[in-house]
């Protein structure tokens, strides 16, 4: 199973969201992140990303954890993954758009869940709201249907 992650920009009760532009999940908006390298570990390979898809920088010790999210693909095994989750609210650097994903602000409270993946709706506001979450989701698969899904908060 791929090792992937993802991070939340926070600021001022909005979050920073990018629109997917090509590959995986073209046509959404989501936190920012992808597949875990070899050799890296999820914080390095978060900052990585960050700073790959939307041009900023952030520290180790900014970045909080906030769970563990594991995605299978009915008879699709390939897309199975176990996401590490993180938000931050410290970074350097104006958030830009990429060759890969376009960024927008929302108000935490006006997500556009009509354009970003079917499970977003049961742990996005959950991570927003500072929880600390492990959930499970199966999808057909092509990734359009969400089959089955469960997810449990820590505080």
């Amino acid at each position: 199973m791929k090792q992937t992650n993802i991070c939340f920009l926070v600021k001022d009760g909005n979050v920073l969201l990018g629109m997917k532009k090509r590959g995986f999940g073209v046509g959404k908006w989501n936190g920012f992140g992808g597949k875990v390298e070899a050799g890296e570990d999820p914080k390095s390979a978060i900052i990585r990303e960050l700073k790959e898809e939307a041009g900023v920088d952030v520290a180790p010790d900014d970045l909080r954890d906030a769970g563990i999210l594991t995605f299978t693909f009915k008879d699709n095994s390939d897309w199975d993954n176990s996401c590490q989750v993180f938000t931050t609210e410290t970074w350097t650097g104006d958030p830009a758009e990429s060759d890969e994903m376009r960024p927008m602000w929302y108000p935490i409270s006006e997500l556009p869940f009509e354009s970003m993946w079917a499970d977003d709706p049961h742990w996005v506001p959950l991570v927003l709201q500072g929880r600390k979450i492990n959930g499970r989701f199966l999808f057909d698969d092509k990734g359009g249907e969400l089959l089955n899904f469960a997810v449990s908060t820590k505080q």
